[in-house]
């Protein structure tokens, strides 16, 4: 993809990058999302786009319940339509997990083959990608560009340049109901063996893979420039 199609949305972020992304590939741009801490602000712009873009979420088979009650509460919220729930490949499973315990051996490979290959299969057809990152994370995010392109598609972060204060000043002017973990003290919500309550606000990540080197989870780094390459079953 040529990147002289940045100059279209030059300078537009949040709805009013959003809004013209979705309309100019309607039916060709997927939104990631983890239906977790944050992800409200993202969806409910989405919704009020095009309720029936096409909204992927990762369904790893670890998830806290919370976050999959959360995921059907705002689907019927918000009247999104095109959400599609994928799963890892029962035969990845079967080879490198079968008993379900990989995150504490191996946690880059057992992301890869819950989250990162799923996603691989799922983004065929779709040219562009959305997800709701933000740079205020930190690390790996700190330096987030509006859009980028990797695999030869459009990656698209609508909310990179938003703060904190923004999340939760736009979720409480549109009524948006908080994940339930986040009252008990969960900034940052992924699957459940590998995420603990913790964090602030400025650094939302601290209970992510606590007291590991690993920060992400894979999805968003490619093989084309990025810092996570796809760990091998060999290395299980």
């Amino acid at each position: 993809m040529d990147k002289s199609i940045f100059e279209n949305y030059a300078g537009l972020e949040g709805g009013q990058l959003l809004g013209p992304i979705l309309r100019d590939f309607r039916g060709r741009a997927a939104v990631v999302s983890s239906f977790g801490a944050e992800s409200a602000v993202l969806l409910h712009m989405v919704a009020g786009i095009d309720r029936s873009s096409p909204i992927i979420f990762l369904d790893t088979g670890k998830h806290f319940w919370e976050t999959l009650s959360y995921r059907s509460m705002l689907i019927d919220k918000l009247g999104l339509t095109g959400v599609r729930v994928i799963e890892p490949d029962i035969a990845d499973l079967a080879a490198t997990d079968p008993d379900g315990t990989l995150q504490k051996s191996n946690a880059d490979l057992c992301c890869h083959i819950r989250k990162t290959l799923p996603l691989q299969r799922a983004l065929q057809g779709f040219d562009v990608t959305i997800s709701g990152r933000k740079r205020y994370h930190g690390a790996a995010r700190a330096t987030l560009d509006f859009l980028s392109i990797a695999d030869d598609r459009l990656k698209v972060e609508p909310l990179a340049g938003f703060s904190a204060l923004d999340l939760a000043a736009y979720m409480k002017a549109h009524d948006l109901p908080a994940h339930p973990l986040t009252e008990i003290g969960y900034f940052s919500i992924g699957c459940e063996p590998c995420t603990q309550a913790g964090g602030t606000a400025a650094d939302p990540r601290a209970g992510r893979w606590a007291g590991s080197s690993k920060t992400e989870c894979g999805i968003h780094w490619t093989h084309n420039g990025k810092d996570m390459p796809a760990p091998s079953v060999a290395s299980h």
